[in-house]
């Protein structure tokens, strides 16, 4: 591109598979910089203007056609709104029991899967994991599983330690995650095989009734 490009505008925020990488195989982008027949800005939108796009850093980007291309609107639970005793829940203030439930909403079951291996592994081990529950609650009679979480005994964290825009946009919405097991949600299939099908759903967190 040449040796006098100022190259701070391929250097993004976020750290390599933070998000996604953009490959340029061919190089044609790259050749077209050089030609000075495109440019590169990493930037921050501030607001559209009359006559384009007026950046963070206060420089204005004149365009004739913008293509908005700002990534995914997280949907949890596909748009469902949940209702506890006739009271709407808010998702954002719940925290992930393993990763498969929610604090304080009973009977009720999710599957957060991985971020850095393929989301369907997760869901194999949750639902292992709820068939459990639902044979311990028929062995005992029960017919309400709760998860109940400690504020005293762990400190909230984001469910996903993931900062890709379309994660943080959706920090109120997601759900938390505790400090420690089994509140933590792991990225790691094996310390989930370890939790979620070898140890007891008889757990001290679980309030069966």
């Amino acid at each position: 591109m040449g040796e006098h490009y100022d190259m701070q505008h391929f250097n993004p925020a976020y750290k390599p598979w933070d998000q996604r990488v953009c490959m340029v195989p061919d190089a044609d982008l790259f050749r077209s910089i050089k030609t000075g027949k495109v440019e590169m800005v990493t930037d921050t939108v501030n607001r559209f203007t009359p006559n384009g796009i007026l950046l963070k850093s206060g420089k204005e980007l004149e365009a004739d056609i913008i293509v908005t291309a700002t990534g995914l609107k997280v949907q949890l639970l596909g748009g469902m709104t949940l209702h506890i005793n006739g009271k709407l829940a808010d998702t954002g203030k719940m925290h992930t029991y393993r990763g498969v439930m929610f604090s304080d909403v009973p009977n009720f079951a999710i599957s957060v899967g991985y971020t850095n291996a393929s989301w369907t592994l997760k869901c194999d081990l949750s639902s292992r994991f709820v068939t459990k529950v639902l044979n311990f609650m028929d062995e005992k009679k029960y017919t309400v599983c709760t998860p109940q979480f400690d504020s005293n005994a762990f400190i909230s964290e984001p469910l996903l330690d993931f900062d890709a825009g379309y994660v943080l946009r959706a920090v109120n919405v997601l759900p938390k995650q505790g400090s420690k097991h089994p509140w933590k949600v792991y990225q790691n299939y094996v310390r989930d095989l370890l939790s979620l099908r070898m140890e007891s759903v008889d757990d001290s967190y679980l309030h069966y009734r």
